[in-house]
């Protein structure tokens, strides 16, 4: 699992530099305030989600097998998952207008849902 949060949050942050170059050459900071704030917003989040997948892939402990393994595996594959959601919501929800945006609050959930499975996960025996 660390291996894998490694590598993805790696992919994760080089796409987020091609990403902000996309933003600055193909928009061209032409577009208008809700649609730029839409992009930007989707960006940061996108950035989040690599930095977790890099700090989980250099500090994450496998915990022993029962619960709390399983806990911190169904918490990584919700944190593998959102920088999926958050990019097509990048792609995708800026044209749909700010009243639509379904698919990046799918990414911002697992990262919140995955953390807290970690959190749970590594909490001490009473």
């Amino acid at each position: 699992m660390r291996r894998f949060h490694l590598l993805l949050g790696l992919v994760v942050v080089v796409v987020f530099l091609l990403t902000g170059q996309y933003m600055e050459y193909v928009h061209n900071r032409l577009l208008p305030d809700g649609m730029r704030m839409l992009y930007r917003s989707r960006h940061i989040y996108f950035l989040l989600a690599g930095i977790l997948n890099l700090s989980l892939g250099l500090y994450m402990v496998p915990r022993p097998g029962g619960w709390r393994r399983v806990l911190q595996i169904v918490g990584s594959i919700l944190i593998g998952l959102s920088p999926g959601f958050l990019l097509i919501g990048f792609f995708l929800e800026p044209g749909w207008g700010p009243e639509k945006t379904s698919v990046a609050p799918l990414g911002i959930f697992a990262i919140a849902i995955g953390m807290l499975l970690h959190l749970l996960s590594g909490r001490r025996q009473q």
